[in-house]
């Protein structure tokens, strides 16, 4: 048992470098197929005490009923039977393996119920428990404005920089999953509050090329955003279930509710497949797709 879990650990140690380096994954990315191959390793090694070369597809398979029976949701069961079938081909591809033992494994349905969305008076709502006259209150309703005018994911706006922001153009540029990048249309609003921002942003911080900065002029975590998201949904008094990916899915969902161009949707929140776009495709349209439309013209590529 104790050599079997010696040869998954140094597996495991190699496949993240390779994802990290070699497919380029964001380290959120990795820390999460991280995670997942642990929860794998630990099935496995307890009830079948056998090195990753040694795995079957029946393994594979009661592994995934496992999850179903811990009530873990489709969506969930999806990804990490993703993760598993990108593990073994690895395998595959350096020669540790003949075959693929994942190859009749039958990926669950992930589930297609979408997260709570905000109305436009709801986000309203929000932007207006800031005191613009602070720094704070400058910061804080600019996030809210750009999270959901732009579509951003959490990830992406706090890393966005200075030297992303094309306000002349239209446009802001932005660093998705796999360090790709995509420029996205930036509205008026948007732009008006993060030049509010910067003319709020204190003296000292103004050579910081990261554009959204704590009090101590450091970039913020993922967390800090939760928490002015959630804050302000508490303030404004919304009884929903919010976190910064609301902000996401109320764009798109706005959107598609207006009859914007699915392929122009998934080209603005930089999914990779349209599949994961097409989860919004049950909302009814009302043809508000113009804006999407006159944004791309506006933008001078």
């Amino acid at each position: 048992m104790a050599e079997c879990a010696k040869k998954w650990e140094k597996i495991r140690e190699e496949y993240l470098r390779y994802i990290r380096l070699e497919k380029r994954l964001s380290q959120n990315s990795v820390d999460a197929y991280r995670r997942d191959f642990d929860e794998f390793m630990h099935y496995i090694l307890r009830w079948y005490g056998v090195a990753p070369e040694g795995v079957e597809g029946v393994m594979i398979e009661r592994y995934m009923g496992w999850l179903y029976d811990k009530g873990r949701s489709g969506s969930s069961q999806a990804r990490r039977l993703s993760g598993i079938k990108s593990l073994y081909n690895y395998l595959l591809f350096s020669d540790r393996i003949e075959q693929l033992p994942t190859e009749f494994v039958k990926s669950p349905k992930p589930s297609r119920m979408l997260p709570d969305t905000l109305t436009l008076q709801e986000i309203d709502a929000m932007l207006a428990t800031f005191d613009i006259n602070t720094s704070k209150g400058c910061r804080d309703s600019a996030i809210v404005e750009v999270l959901y005018s732009c579509g951003l994911r959490v990830s992406e706006l706090v890393t966005l920089r200075l030297s992303d922001l094309f306000f002349g153009e239209g446009f802001i540029r932005v660093v998705g999953k796999g360090d790709k990048q995509r420029v996205v249309p930036v509205s008026s609003a948007a732009r008006d509050k993060i030049q509010l921002y910067m003319e709020h942003r204190l003296p000292k911080f103004r050579s910081e090329q990261t554009l959204f900065l704590n009090n101590r002029g450091m970039p913020l975590t993922r967390v800090m955003v939760f928490n002015i998201i959630r804050s302000a949904a508490l303030n404004a008094g919304i009884d929903k279930q919010i976190s910064p990916h609301t902000l996401r899915h109320s764009y798109a969902t706005h959107l598609l509710e207006g009859g914007a161009n699915i392929r122009q949707v998934q080209e603005l929140l930089g999914h990779e497949s349209i599949v994961t776009t097409e989860i919004y495709t049950h909302l009814d349209s009302h043809r508000l797709g113009r804006v999407v439309e006159d944004s791309f013209a506006d933008v001078k590529l």
